[in-house]
C-alpha cells in the first residue's frame, strides 16, 4: 500500500486552522476535558499524566467502583463516570480496552462519539479478542475502528510501545522517542500530537488511518525509535 504522505500534510496543513479553532480559541495551552475508555493500564497511565500537565479527565471502565478509586486517588481534576458520561463530557476519548470490546463500545456511544476526537490505543490481538481481532488485522486496525465509531475524528496512537515507558518518557534525557501515529484529520492530529507531546514523546504522522495496521506489537513500527528511524520504515511500507 503506497501513501502518499505530501499530499496528507498538505492537505492537513490545509484544514488545521479549522480542525482546532474551538481549541485555539481558549489558547494553546488550555486544559482539555479528556475521557477514557477503559483505565488500567494504559489508559490510567496516560490520565494520569494528562491530569499532571492540567487537564481533565474522566475515567471510565467496567468497574465503576475502581474509576471513583482512581479518581480520588489522583484527585485534582480527576473523576469518574460511565463510558457514556464520558464520552459526554470530553473534548477528547482515550480508547484504551481490549479490541474484542470494541463493538459493543461502538454500540453503547452511538452518536456520543460524534465529531469528537478519538485516540484509539487499543490493539487487536487475536489470542485474545479472537475473530474481532482477525478481521480487524485483515482490513486494518484504524479502518475497523473508523467503521465502529462512525463520525469520530479518529487518530490511532499509543499503540506501538508499552505502557511501562509511558510514565518515565519526559524524565528520560536525550533525544525523544517517536510515537508513530496515524489518521486524516487534520484538527484532531494536531490535538493528539500535543497529548503524545505531553507525555513524553515526539509524534510522527505515518499516514491515513489505513497505515494504522503497522501501529501494534509485532509489526515494522514497534518499539521504541527515533522520528528519523520511523519516517525512513514508513518509507518502505506498502
Amino acid at each position: 500500500m503506497k501513501t502518499n504522505r505530501r499530499g496528507i500534510l498538505l492537505a492537513g496543513a490545509a484544514g488545521l486552522a479549522l480542525g482546532v479553532l474551538p481549541f485555539a480559541a481558549r489558547g494553546a495551552d488550555a486544559g482539555l476535558k479528556i475521557g477514557t475508555v477503559g483505565s488500567g493500564r494504559i489508559g490510567g497511565t496516560l490520565g494520569e499524566i494528562w491530569l499532571k500537565a492540567g487537564h481533565e479527565v474522566m475515567f471510565s471502565s467496567l468497574d465503576l467502583e475502581y474509576d471513583k478509586a482512581l479518581a480520588a486517588r489522583l484527585g485534582g481534576k480527576a473523576r469518574a463516570g460511565t463510558s457514556k458520561e464520558a464520552a459526554a463530557f470530553c473534548e477528547v476519548l482515550l480508547l484504551a480496552i481490549p479490541y474484542a470490546a470494541l463493538p459493543q463500545v461502538g454500540r453503547d456511544l452511538a452518536g456520543l462519539a460524534n465529531g469528537k476526537i478519538v485516540i484509539d490505543a487499543s490493539n487487536p490481538i487475536v489470542a485474545r479478542d479472537g475473530e474481532v481481532a482477525t478481521q480487524a488485522r485483515e482490513k486494518g486496525a484504524g479502518i475497523a475502528t473508523a467503521e465502529m465509531l462512525p463520525g469520530a475524528r479518529l487518530v490511532r496512537s499509543f499503540n506501538a510501545i508499552g505502557y511501562s515507558r509511558m510514565q518515565s518518557a519526559r524524565q528520560q534525557p536525550g533525544e525523544r522517542i517517536g510515537m508513530p501515529m496515524a489518521g486524516e484529520d487534520a484538527g484532531a492530529i494536531a490535538v493528539a500530537s500535543r497529548l503524545v507531546r505531553e507525555v513524553g514523546y515526539e509524534p510522527v504522522l505515518v499516514g491515513p488511518l489505513a497505515m494504522g495496521r503497522y501501529l501494534m506489537p509485532g509489526t515494522p513500527l514497534a518499539g521504541e525509535r527515533s522520528p528519523e528511524e520511523i519516517r525512513r520504515i514508513v518509507a518502505t511500507l506498502k
